[in-house]
């Protein structure tokens, strides 16, 4: 529980900052998201680094150790591990991406994939929009077909959104479960019928791989 607490304040901490604060000239979302991340440290707090300079070999070490710890990102803060691992020689046990950005981040070599941590999973539903759509984890979940409108939504920032909401249920009460798509078509218009996997939650020994779809509600708990 107490890894739990940390990982959800760095999602409040690193999706926040607003890229004005970033030294130099870069108040652009594009500089963003080609030079500059925030990564947390081994005792849980976040570091701005800039991808063209050396990161700090001891940014991952703390007494939990990168291997005991579980990563949660949202948006364009979900690609920030895509970089942690390799750059700072520490990958830790679980990464979640909660919609990861779309915008600039296909073929990013920056961005958010199955090399950032033992097990990757992502949860796409602003597709196409705010949200990338291809699958980019070990395992991608496409809850409602992985695209605006979520049920309940009209807008696309709202289902962009809606991936932190679904997240945070499953972890009270793990409820949601993906089947297995053959292809990402199948995971698009939610006509998947293969082994169940449980989307979500907050057990950091979970592992697992490939498309899922479901459908959920328009309103919590989904």
């Amino acid at each position: 529980m107490k890894l739990l607490v940390i990982v959800f304040a760095l999602i409040a901490v690193c999706n926040s900052a607003p890229f004005d604060s970033i030294p130099g000239d870069n108040s652009h979302y594009v500089e963003g998201v080609s030079r500059y991340v925030w990564i947390p440290d081994g005792e849980g707090v976040p570091h701005l680094v800039d991808l063209h300079e050396p990161v700090d070999q001891d940014v991952l070490n703390g007494r939990n150790g990168a291997n005991n710890q579980y990563w949660l990102f949202t948006s364009l803060g979900a690609h920030v591990v895509g970089n942690a691992g390799r750059t700072a020689g520490g990958r830790p046990r679980r990464v979640t991406g909660l919609d990861p950005a779309g915008p600039n981040w296909g073929g990013n070599s920056n961005a958010l994939n199955r090399n950032a941590g033992g097990y990757v999973e992502c949860i796409h539903t602003d597709g196409g929009l705010l949200g990338i759509f291809d699958p980019i984890g070990d395992t991608d979940f496409y809850p409602n077909g992985g695209r605006n409108a979520q049920p309940g939504c009209w807008i696309s920032t709202c289902s962009h959104s809606r991936a932190y909401d679904l997240f945070a249920s499953t972890v009270r009460t793990n409820h949601l479960v993906g089947r297995r798509c053959n292809n990402l078509n199948e995971a698009r218009n939610v006509q998947c019928a293969g082994a169940t996997l449980n989307m979500g939650n907050g057990v950091i020994s979970k592992s697992g791989s490939g498309l899922y779809g479901l459908r959920t509600g328009d309103r919590w708990p989904y």
